[in-house]
């Protein structure tokens, strides 16, 4: 009975781990905490879309908050032993689960009041922990497929449910701090936007 119970114990631990989001998006284990600011690009001309202030532990999101250009809060989350809470300042706040499936799968799903369901995509990884492909199973059930050249995100295919591709997004890092992370990245749209985002990183 203890081996029974140990066992369910451990399934159900393995079942709601996470991935971590260091090795999901490439960045060194070492990372604290981060910035992340992202600009539309159009005629030469920056102009601030969001700021992100994102909190690490063991490699996993612990907190984040995001704002909009005025520095207007848009959404804030925070980490809890089951489930990350997402708070917003005009609504309720919304409850993502995620669960561990075979071959190398992530469901993760946001729930208002716990039972809800408000969305839900299926991540695929790679062997080496980076993001292979996303699909939305709520609501586009659109997938992003995502591709890499030695070692860094090139470009992300979005297709319909169909399998028609429905946009591209070429991925080009223009600057890199010595712990390998991207600091400076441009990602140009097959549908013409243009977006900078700006990553400043801290470090233990």
């Amino acid at each position: 009975m203890r081996i029974f119970c140990f066992l369910l114990l451990l399934f159900t631990l393995q079942s709601c781990a996470t991935k971590k989001y260091t090795e999901a998006h490439l960045l060194p284990d070492g990372i604290k905490s981060a910035t992340e600011e992202t600009f539309t690009v159009k005629n030469n001309q920056k102009k601030l879309l969001q700021k992100k202030e994102i909190g690490f532990k063991k490699g996993r999101i612990k907190y984040s908050k995001t704002f909009d250009s005025s520095g207007n809060l848009l959404q804030e989350t925070n980490k809890k032993m089951w489930f990350t809470e997402e708070l917003y300042p005009n609504k309720e706040k919304l409850y993502r689960k995620t669960r561990w499936k075979p071959n190398r799968r992530e469901r993760i799903s946001t729930y208002l009041k716990k039972q809800d369901k408000k969305s839900e995509s299926i991540y695929h990884y790679n062997k080496d922990g980076s993001i292979n492909k996303i699909v939305d199973n709520f609501s586009t059930f659109q997938t992003q497929h995502f591709y890499y050249i030695d070692n860094e995100l090139s470009k992300i295919e979005i297709t319909s449910k169909e399998g028609k591709v429905v946009d591209e997004v070429s991925i080009e890092c223009k600057e890199k701090d010595n712990q390998g992370t991207c600091l400076k990245q441009i990602r140009t749209s097959k549908k013409g936007v243009k977006e900078e985002i700006i990553i400043k990183p801290v470090y233990d």
